[in-house]
């Protein structure tokens, strides 16, 4: 699975394929090894991150290993996933424990669907400050968008049907 594609990306098309598919195990092949893309990628069910420069026995190694449910990281991206790991507090029970309150208040609309200028409007702050906060929600969970913020926030039980 590539991560950017017309219509629908990597992502989202690997979170749709494990719903209906659950045993299905993916592997990303792609030029994109920064978090933004890692992270969701892994969390929306991918088995394996593999970059394009991957050799074409470490590709068929790769799906040969997903086939048994084995995990295969691009050394690259295994670097960032070890990073990750380690700069998590031990203590912290899920990662949203690191958003501050306003970013939490930010994160609770975002899943009620509010845009940017009713956020802005609903907070008595600015739009440019809604996006400052969006960003760094999307940065310290890890997500690509707003709309994989705010199935993250139903998810996690952050927002809940009233």
């Amino acid at each position: 699975m590539d991560l950017v594609m017309p219509g629908m990306d990597g992502v989202e098309a690997t979170r749709r394929v494990k719903n209906i598919s659950p045993r299905t195990q993916i592997v990303i092949l792609t030029s994109f090894h920064q978090d933004e893309y890692i992270f969701p990628a892994l969390q929306a069910g991918a088995i394996s991150y593999l970059l394009k420069d991957v050799k074409a026995i470490e590709l068929l190694d790769a799906i040969r290993l997903a086939a048994r449910g084995e995990a295969t990281l691009h050394p690259k991206i295994a670097v960032r996933v070890i990073k990750a790991f380690r700069s998590l507090d031990p203590g912290a029970a899920t990662p949203f424990t690191t958003l501050t309150e306003r970013e939490m208040e930010v994160l609770k609309l975002i899943a009620k669907g509010y845009p940017n200028d009713k956020i802005a409007e609903q907070l008595v702050i600015s739009v440019g400050t809604v996006k400052g906060h969006v960003s760094n929600i999307l940065s310290k969970l890890h997500l690509v968008d707003r709309t994989q913020a705010a199935a993250y926030a139903w998810q996690e039980g952050i927002v809940r049907r009233e």
